[in-house]
């Protein structure tokens, strides 16, 4: 039988916009299709045409490097790597920092290129590294794409360049950005606005504008071709709220910015975000049955957040629920209850768990113990 203990938390935190809060309207946002996302809670605020598919240009480059940035923390890869050019990857038109067949440059300027400049060829070449062909990489990508749930989207290559039946969605763009800025890495080169390659000699500007306009931005990609039209997911920090802006479609370079920035002014002024913590009555131990121990300690590890909207108060309530009595044996770490938090119609769930290893008593385990216990006197 279980016991359901039941507290509120002593803080009341925002839930729903204020009734005097502007709307943001379709008509607010000039490209064809957006997203708005708070990134910490990977809530959607604001969506236009979330799901409808589109080019996206180099925002390809998101995912391309998610799998760059999953390579180095799997040691499949060091920024310290030199890489070498293939005659494909020097071949990619468009955006790029020309390299020729042959030519080396370390894994951190590849990227460097690939996030500031928007390089087609760099992004080939570190694809290459990583699977050892463009082709195989992107079959990597769309496996990563599934794995997130990114179900508006194919990817058939590693840039963006236009390819007939390259597709994604605002929203799926959202996902795999939001994925990427996990890797706070990434902020070492979305931050940047002027560098060099080559030792100085080719000189790189960030493609993304904002850096220079907008308070609180910290990256992430532009993208352009005929087929996208002007293309933007836009991250901005403030207050310890992280939006997330994407914009697809837009008819002008000017649009875009203009589109990604009043997306991110309209989520800071009215949303904030209400760090979770463990209520005070979650119980430090259990009663054990048949252990060497009669009880066992528990613990919960509380690591997430409530997207709160800025005007209305409503309270949070935390429910622990944990049985009468565990059975030995128990592992540390093995999970032996829940505790939930419910605003409105949000719900967060976390595991509570042993935080010791208690065996089952047995002859042979209570002897032992005793004769430590004798020899000990």
């Amino acid at each position: 039988m279980k016991k359901l203990i039941s507290g509120i938390l002593a803080s009341l935190f925002l839930l729903s916009l204020p009734c005097s809060a502007l709307a943001l309207e379709d008509d607010s946002v000039s490209a064809p299709s957006a997203v708005l996302m708070e990134t910490t809670t990977g809530k959607v605020v604001f969506e236009k045409n979330p799901h409808e598919r589109r080019p996206c240009a180099s925002i390809t480059k998101v995912m391309t490097l998610l799998l760059v940035f999953e390579a180095i923390d799997g040691g499949k890869l060091s920024l310290d790597d030199t890489i070498t050019a293939s005659e494909h990857a020097a071949s990619m038109g468009g955006s790029d920092i020309w390299l020729e067949p042959g030519e080396e440059m370390s894994a951190d300027d590849m990227i460097k290129a690939t996030v500031v400049a928007s390089a087609n060829d760099a992004a080939v070449a570190l694809a290459e590294k990583i699977s050892g062909s463009e082709e195989a990489f992107v079959a990597q990508m769309n496996t990563r794409a599934a794995e997130l749930g990114m179900n508006d989207t194919e990817f058939k290559n590693c840039n963006g360049l236009d390819e007939e039946g390259h597709l994604t969605s605002a929203y799926d763009v959202a996902l795999m950005s939001r994925e990427l800025m996990k890797h706070e890495q990434i902020f070492d080169y979305t931050s940047i606005w002027l560098d060099n390659l080559r030792g100085g000699e080719t000189q790189i500007v960030n493609t993304n504008k904002l850096l220079k306009t907008y308070n609180g931005i910290t990256g992430l990609k532009t993208g352009t071709t005929d087929d996208a039209g002007c293309c933007m997911a836009a991250s901005a920090q403030r207050d310890g709220v992280n939006m997330l802006s994407v914009v697809l479609g837009c008819a002008t370079g000017k649009e875009r910015f203009a589109d990604a920035a009043a997306l991110l002014d309209y989520g800071f002024a009215n949303y904030s975000v209400k760090e979770l913590t463990a209520p005070s009555d979650i119980p430090a131990e259990l009663p054990l049955k048949n252990g060497m121990a009669k009880s066992v300690a528990i613990e919960c590890e509380v690591n997430g957040g409530v997207l709160v909207g800025k005007g209305s108060e409503e309270e949070i309530t935390s429910e622990i629920t944990v049985p009468d009595e565990l059975e030995a044996p128990v592992e540390a770490g093995q999970c032996v209850g829940k505790l939930t938090f419910t605003a409105a119609d949000e719900t967060l769930e976390f595991d509570i768990t042993a935080a010791e290893t208690v065996e089952k008593a047995s002859f042979g385990s209570v002897l032992a113990y005793t004769l430590s216990a004798l020899l000990k006197l």
